[in-house]
């Protein structure tokens, strides 16, 4: 297979089972953001995040290339596209709180800084708010079928990949940058 077909030299682009869309199109965007979150969570993980945090980032980075084929799919569920369920959010939701039991308790904003990683998964996490965005959006505008429980996902991988940024920095012994506001 080649890599190059010059079918999207016009701009365009073909959809899983469906039809040719313009590439800046929300259903692109969506997955597409989705694609770049991945790419930063595998920025993180080569930044050295520990043996324990590299494995759950992996197992995320299958899930959101799941996530990708979904978005990139017009009628997922006639390709038996939906992957993400009430399950993968409770796990999640796991490992937020078993991190956090080894957190100090936050009572500031902090700053990205510190560790590689963390910085690493502050960009991921930002990217992550991103691709939840351009998911609501594509819903929004154009009616799409998007399961409930993939945005839900989104929302709460944003909130597991801040915890992990204070886990990275927490385990390396470095100090969070306290945010203080301009004088």
């Amino acid at each position: 297979m080649k890599i190059y077909t010059r079918t999207g030299d016009t701009g365009s682009t073909g959809l899983f089972g469906g039809p040719r869309v313009s590439k800046d199109d929300d259903r692109i965007e969506s997955y597409g953001t989705v694609d770049e979150l991945n790419s930063a969570i595998g920025m993180a993980r080569a930044a050295g995040v520990g043996t324990a945090i590299d494995a759950q980032l992996d197992q995320i980075q299958h899930e959101l290339f799941s996530i990708g084929a979904e978005l990139a799919t017009p009628e997922p569920d006639d390709h038996e596209m939906r992957i993400i369920t009430t399950s993968h959010v409770e796990r999640l939701e796991r490992w937020i709180d078993e991190h956090e039991r080894n957190l100090p308790e936050l009572k500031h904003f902090i700053l990205p800084a510190g560790h590689p990683g963390s910085v690493a998964l502050h960009l991921a996490r930002s990217i992550c708010r991103r691709a939840e965005r351009r998911v609501v959006t594509l819903v929004r505008h154009h009616e799409t079928q998007v399961s409930e429980e993939l945005i839900v996902y989104l929302n709460r991988l944003s909130d597991l990949l801040f915890v992990l940024t204070r886990t990275v920095n927490h385990n390396a012994g470095i100090t969070e940058v306290q945010w203080i506001r301009p004088t």
